[in-house]
């Protein structure tokens, strides 16, 4: 079958999207479309410029024999600041508001499309660095992690708070809560992650970063690389940050139950961000 330019366009595109991170050798593409290479680098060249011109991303090509090329996405600030803002207004819904100062976040974090962008926007921070995996502890960070790892086309480590008989033999760490100061536990299963990686951590809320440290010194017992910290909100902070290389998308200044008000603005991930590039 002889392929039209428009043809290989569309399909190569599709390609390249559903494969982030991926080094796609020039051979694969001429092969599946039976056309020369030079064909194939051109067509590269037009979905290269479009992705650019749209702020999706740009493709990185290697040279060489081994060579390929490979699809980097990335978002402008200004699709990103649009993000931020829709998660913003609809964070800030009164009803929102649960007993004792909590926020319902189920929803959006149940929310595919919501997530698939969330997760390219700091995908969009660490583009241009090695990951190997991204970090998080079940339930709630884990759609934030597979997002984002979407995004960057790496696996996600689920870090437990008990030991459950699936996982096999564990690594276990006892860490102090930020918030409550309590005593807690952190499992890992063996099998998640070989020794060495180069890791990212993620959580949907952070107050003052108990949790992160506790799964950075989980890190440290698979002699792990700490690659970067994401979080989606972050707590106004009334007592020392125990972490503080991270990333954050939103800042929940304030919370008034009787009023019914929640207070938030715009977190470091402008100010941090670009550091991480």
């Amino acid at each position: 079958m002889k392929w039209k330019r428009s043809e290989r366009l569309v399909d190569m595109t599709q390609h390249l999207l559903e494969h982030p991170h991926r080094l796609i050798p020039l051979t694969y593409f001429a092969s599946l479309y039976d056309s020369a290479k030079s064909s194939i680098s051109e067509d590269l060249t037009i979905v290269s410029e479009t992705l650019e011109a749209r702020g999706k991303g740009h493709l990185l090509t290697v040279p060489g024999a081994a060579g390929g090329v490979k699809y980097i996405p990335k978002l402008d600030e200004t699709e990103i600041r649009a993000i931020k803002d829709e998660l913003k207004t609809r964070m800030s819904q009164s009803d929102r508001l649960l007993p004792g100062g909590y926020l319902y976040m189920t929803d959006l974090l149940g929310d595919p499309e919501l997530m698939n962008r969330i997760g390219k926007v700091f995908a969009s921070v660490y583009a241009k660095q090695k990951i190997d995996a991204i970090m998080t502890v079940a339930t709630k960070g884990i759609p934030i992690a597979h997002a984002i790892a979407r995004h960057l086309n790496v696996p996600v480590i689920v870090v437990r708070r008990d030991s459950k008989v699936t996982e096999g033999p564990t690594v276990s760490i006892n860490y102090v809560s930020g918030s409550a100061r309590r005593i807690q536990t952190m499992v890992l299963s063996k099998r998640s992650m070989e020794k060495g990686k180069r890791v990212l951590l993620t959580d949907d809320f952070m107050k003052v970063g108990g949790t992160m440290n506790g799964m950075k010194s989980l890190l440290a017992e698979f002699d792990g690389e700490l690659a970067g910290i994401a979080v989606l909100i972050e707590a106004e902070h009334t007592a020392e940050v125990l972490v503080q290389d991270y990333v954050s998308l939103l800042k929940l200044k304030q919370v008034d139950e009787r009023n019914g008000s929640i207070v938030l603005e715009e977190g470091n991930y402008f100010q941090k961000g670009g550091q991480h590039e």
